[in-house]
């Protein structure tokens, strides 16, 4: 199977579990659950829970059918946590945008105070399917749901997603005016190393946790896992640098979101740190790390490699 089918297929398998996830009518009020499901089930990329499932088929040695069991809760978790932070990222008092992933935002759809109950829905659940699932009374595969869990709760909080977020929105010109300690201020200027935190933590963390979760739930060992981690890292920082080249090269249309916003804003990011070329060269440079750390852990051969290439190259 060639990278293309590999992730049609998996994306296949991630959405119909994503359909299945969500607590329906009567248990959950319909205006919630309409506007839960509007936004998780909107298209996307899913990448996050292709990464879940393609680490632990790397690293797991039984039967394939058991990555489904052992990954999938973990998969849907990472895209009901992703889809949770694009509603509030997208919110007047955030970013402020009214496209994603090609459709009107939640916001703009429900209404402010019902996109952030939609995320807070999503985030909350996507922790009780990680609790509930694979039932087990394996004590070893009990402690890698743990530790998954663990994995993906401080990738989402204020140690990862969330801080990087705050960063994000910190130095915005724009929030300084809005907030009575710093009107009328500029914030700093953010040089290199601030700007790949930032980035490592509001992008990277998530992807980290996916496949740091996935490995985890596959059985990796120390090693791998130590591995797998670099190569985590790099991609992470990869999807956030090629999502600043295209804020500047792609149209709204191909990327299902406001093109421009990041320079009209005036937010710091690779390419108004680096220039275009050399953002480009940084990336090419992300990949090549990761490849390396894969061939390290003898994980060459495997869809990780292709989906590494795909990140960089991708143009939506």
């Amino acid at each position: 199977m060639d990278l293309a089918d590999y992730l049609e297929a998996r994306r296949a398998e991630v959405e119909t579990a994503l359909a299945e996830a969500l607590p329906a009518p009567p248990r959950c009020p319909p205006v919630v659950f309409d506007a839960m499901r509007y936004s998780l089930l909107g298209g996307g990329k899913r990448l996050r829970p292709i990464l879940v499932l393609a680490a632990c088929e790397a690293v797991h040695r039984g039967p394939r059918h058991d990555v489904r069991a052992l990954a999938m809760p973990a998969a849907c978790a990472v895209e009901l946590i992703h889809t949770y932070s694009l509603i509030h990222d997208d919110l007047p008092a955030m970013d402020d945008d009214s496209l994603r992933r090609g459709r009107p935002t939640s916001h703009v759809v429900h209404g402010e105070g019902m996109a952030i109950l939609a995320g807070d829905g999503l985030q909350a659940e996507a922790f009780a399917i990680l609790a509930r699932r694979p039932d087990t009374r394996d004590p070893d595969l009990a402690s890698r749901t743990l530790s998954a869990i663990q994995v993906i709760a401080e990738a989402a909080g204020a140690m990862g997603m969330v801080g990087g977020q705050a960063l994000d929105l910190d130095a915005a010109p724009s929030r300084h005016h809005a907030r009575g300690d710093r009107a009328g201020q500029r914030p700093p200027a953010m040089d290199a190393a601030a700007l790949t935190d930032m980035h490592a933590r509001k992008t990277g963390a998530l992807i980290r946790a996916s496949v740091l979760a996935g490995a985890i739930m596959g059985g990796a060992g120390p090693r791998v896992l130590d591995a797998l981690d670099r190569y985590a890292r790099e991609i992470g920082l990869a999807f956030q640098i090629v999502d600043d080249i295209l804020d500047v090269e792609g149209a709204s249309a191909d990327l299902g979101k406001t093109a421009g916003k990041d320079a009209a804003s005036g937010k710091p990011t690779c390419v108004s740190l680096y220039g275009l070329a050399e953002s480009k060269a940084l990336a090419a440079q992300c990949l090549s790390r990761a490849h390396a750390a894969l061939d390290e852990a003898g994980l060459a051969d495997t869809p990780l490699a292709g989906i590494a290439r795909w990140i960089v190259d991708r143009r939506t």
